[in-house]
């Protein structure tokens, strides 16, 4: 008897401290309403709220592949993105990787009402590019964004790349990244996450 409330006990101390550590930590809410029933064919997922998903800082990791961009290893770092006007987003990227450290700062435009969304990238390890894209989504609450880069040199390279967004949750997001050197083919470059801090 007197093991079973003790046990009782602490489980209960345990619940009461998981329920007090998600009250004060409440969960970020995804951007597809909820409908009162299972989805259907034909539901649509409301236009992204780019402000609403992405303010905030983001921590990534990053295996890259040797390519026209550096050496193969390790890509870690942070990405926080801030509001500048209604439709003007900023993100600044402060990462380490296999050849030092690099920032990459990002000028994003993003249309809700014709869901455009443009990116205007300047990387320190010295070259820029741009690129745009529509966003879709689906009736689960994913958003999709698919952009190719306007090409660019460096290192004696003529660089295209593509970044493949899949918003997932209100948590994370992953990025297939694909690079072409010159006119050869697209070849992938790695596939990160981003996960919300």
């Amino acid at each position: 008897m007197i093991a079973r409330i003790g046990l009782s006990a602490a489980g209960a101390l345990a619940l009461a401290t998981m329920l007090v550590h998600a009250q004060a930590q409440p969960m970020p809410k995804g951007q597809m309403p909820d409908l009162g029933r299972p989805t259907r064919p034909g539901d649509t997922a409301p236009p992204l709220d780019f402000g609403q998903y992405f303010i905030g800082a983001w921590t990534f990791e990053w295996d890259a592949p040797e390519g026209p961009l550096g050496a193969s290893g390790r890509i870690t770092g942070t990405t926080t993105y801030k509001k500048v006007s209604d439709k003007t987003f900023e993100a600044i990227t402060e990462a380490s990787g296999p050849s030092g450290t690099f920032r990459m700062q990002e000028v994003i435009t993003y249309d809700r009402d014709s869901r455009m969304l443009s990116r205007q990238v300047t990387d320190s390890r010295g070259f820029s590019y741009t690129e745009s894209a529509a966003v879709s989504g689906d009736a689960g609450g994913i958003y999709y964004v698919y952009m190719e880069s306007s090409p660019f040199a460096y290192n004696g390279h003529t660089v295209r790349m593509k970044h493949n967004l899949r918003l997932l949750s209100p948590l994370n997001y992953r990025v297939a990244i694909s690079v072409a050197d010159g006119e050869g083919p697209f070849v992938n470059y790695g596939n990160p996450w981003w996960r919300k801090q």
